[in-house]
């Protein structure tokens, strides 16, 4: 008798915990997800403003063993770090290209004079 008591009881515990547990989920999948959760509206107008003050900048990295030349549409992120919006490849090359410095500066110059354009479309 104590036994049959002992375990009705367990089982009322376990099926308390699991419903607890299912309503936890159910609530916080109904909130949102906590992985991306919504910026308070100061938060959102400062980023807004920050997108409409983004500039086009020159850039360079080197994948897969090839120097790519590129510009980048970046603006400053609310943590304080550059984020890219957008990015056009304008030049692509061997990494180990024997003419890869006259390369690499004719492409920065092309970057260079790539954004001053498009920054000055953008301002219009």
């Amino acid at each position: 008798m104590v036994i049959v008591v002992v375990e009705l009881l367990l089982i009322g515990v376990v099926g308390l915990l699991c419903w607890f547990v299912a309503t936890s989920v159910v609530t916080a999948l109904r909130a949102g997800s906590p992985a991306a959760p919504h910026l308070p509206a100061r938060e959102r107008a400062d980023v807004a403003a920050a997108i409409a003050q983004a500039r086009w900048l020159p850039g360079h990295d080197e994948v897969d063993g090839r120097t790519r030349i590129l510009v980048r549409r970046t603006y400053i992120g609310l943590d304080g770090h550059p984020v890219v919006l957008e990015a056009r490849v304008l030049e692509e090359f061997p990494a180990k290209d024997p003419a890869w410095e006259a390369r690499f500066t004719e492409g920065m110059a092309q970057a260079r004079f790539r954004c001053t354009y498009l920054n000055a479309e953008e301002s219009r």
